[in-house]
């Protein structure tokens, strides 16, 4: 914004304001008014004056090209570029994927939406700054759904991203990019966001492992936010000891993101390979038999369980009845809050201190000149959240988070009792993606019907973890497991154990 546009309001404007917000004033009083606000416009073009506060960028790259469709098999690239880190570290020789909602200095980001493409940020987010600090090679940005509003594969501006498993069938969203090309073998790992389980979902349809961390354990500076207390940033590999090396490499707080609890990264490759001895596995019996429940993917899970036991963990069915309500409670929070927050808010909202990208905030507003263009999902969860906004008053947003204490309560309530809990990550396998004349009620189906058992722990904050369990005609089959807050170790030890023991590629039924 320049100096030019930070101007007095007229007495016309004046009028204006003061019947949105509901005052009777008379044209006296409106003039009083506007000339009283003389000095807090002069502060407004001091502060405009003002440079901004913007992490550096500190390593070279190029722009990169957006691939061609010959390069791009599944629809799964953004873009593609190449930024080599630091000679040595953690990283070292590895290729790494972002999904196209962080940012990359230099580098298109376009975030599934028609309405960003051509915005190119001038910041790295944090996890980038770390990876390449790591010696990781980055390597472009992956495809990700319509602002990643879906849980399919179906909503980008780009197209479908297909399935490598299975071409023509989902590759789950909104991380749908990231998933396929780990699945595919096109880069060693990648980083994906989860709001309503979209890590664990593409990670499920995919057959590989996806982790959403403990809320704020990974900083989300520099990612286009959704929802300040749903965020969050995790990795995405074809190996369990790969995800908790990426884990450990961008975990910690980088006094940036108010979301961060300053709780340091731990050493979580150092849980690997201590097999499951002690441990305690509760099979929570309400993440199956879900309404829509493929019978074949509760099946392979309980098999798995079993696995679990042979290996050497205590494993029983346990009950949390508040898990049913889990999905009800995440909607408002998620509706209400993502409607205000990232679309009336333009993306950044207010009442935080974390890192504001002006440029990004600008670039996204311009949604409301073009909001035709918004995906089907996105669309119908803007118009139930300003919906219940505005003829609640957001009221139901408010008990909502009010009952995500209750329902977190009951998690660690069975935590106590159990090291894990273990369950289906979606009650399905991959279905085919819609085509593109699709009737509405189709499209929104394949958006949203995956979600009941990775959502609730978006909302109440817990570590979970997708690692594929079997396959069901050629689809891979997702195993969950949940953890206490920041015991992402005990997840991996877990989930090492099992990796190590099973081929999940020759079991089915």
């Amino acid at each position: 914004m320049t100096l030019a546009t930070i101007k007095p309001p007229t007495l016309d404007q004046m009028r204006e304001l003061a019947q949105e917000l509901g005052f009777t004033m008379d044209e006296a009083e409106l003039e009083a008014h506007r000339a009283a606000l003389a000095g807090s416009i002069a502060a407004y073009q001091a502060v405009d004056r003002m440079p901004d506060e913007l992490p550096m960028v500190h390593y070279p790259r190029t722009p990169g090209h957006r691939p061609h469709p010959a390069e791009n098999e599944y629809g799964a690239w953004y873009w593609k570029t190449r930024i080599e880190g630091a000679g040595e570290g953690k990283l070292a020789g590895r290729t790494v994927a972002l999904k196209d909602n962080i940012c990359l200095a230099g580098v298109p980001m376009m975030n599934g939406a028609s309405i960003l493409e051509g915005y190119v940020p001038e910041i790295d987010a944090t996890v980038v700054t770390r990876i390449l600090d790591a010696g990781g090679t980055i390597v472009g940005k992956t495809v990700c759904e319509y602002y990643c509003f879906s849980g399919g594969s179906h909503t980008s501006a780009t197209g479908p991203v297909h399935n490598p498993r299975k071409p023509g069938h989902m590759a789950g969203g909104s991380s749908s990019g990231s998933a396929a090309l780990v699945a595919a073998g096109e880069v060693d790992m990648a980083l994906g966001g989860d709001q309503g389980g979209s890590v664990r979902i593409p990670a499920a349809y995919c057959g590989i492992v996806g982790l959403k961390p403990t809320h704020g354990l990974v900083p989300y500076t520099g990612i286009m936010p959704i929802e300040l207390t749903l965020d969050h940033c995790g990795p995405m590999t074809a190996s369990v000891a790969d995800n908790a090396l990426l884990l450990e490499v961008i975990a910690g707080p980088d006094g940036l993101d108010p979301r961060q609890y300053g709780t340091p990264a731990g050493d979580y490759t150092a849980a690997l390979g201590r097999g499951l001895e002690g441990l305690r596995i509760g099979v929570l019996e309400e993440g199956f038999d879900h309404p829509n429940a493929n019978t074949g993917v509760d099946a392979l899970v309980r098999l798995a369980a079993e696995e679990f036991r042979r290996l050497g963990a205590e494993v029983a069915p346990l009950s949390i009845p508040p898990h049913r309500q889990g999905p009800a409670i995440w909607l408002p929070v998620a509706a209400e809050g993502a409607t205000v927050q990232m679309m009336l808010g333009n993306g950044f909202g207010f009442n935080w201190q974390g890192l504001y990208l002006l440029s990004l905030l600008d670039k996204h507003a311009q949604w409301r000149e073009r909001a035709d263009e918004l995906s089907d999902s996105l669309k119908n969860t803007m118009l139930l959240g300003w919906y219940m906004v505005r003829e609640h008053r957001g009221r139901y947003y408010a008990k909502a988070q009010n009952l995500v204490r209750r329902l977190r309560r009951a998690y660690d309530e069975a935590l106590r009792e159990v090291d894990l809990l273990l369950m289906p990550t979606v009650p399905i396998t991959a279905p085919p993606i819609p085509p593109a004349d699709a009737p509405l009620a189709q499209i929104l189906e394949r958006a949203f019907e995956m979600l009941p058992n990775t959502a609730p722990f978006d909302a109440t904050h817990h570590p979970a973890l997708s690692l594929p369990c079997g396959h069901l005609d050629g689809l891979p089959v997702g195993l969950m497991l949940v953890g206490r807050h920041f015991e992402e170790a005990t997840i991996y030890r877990a989930a090492h154990a099992f990796e190590t023991a099973v081929d999940w590629r020759t079991r089915t039924i």
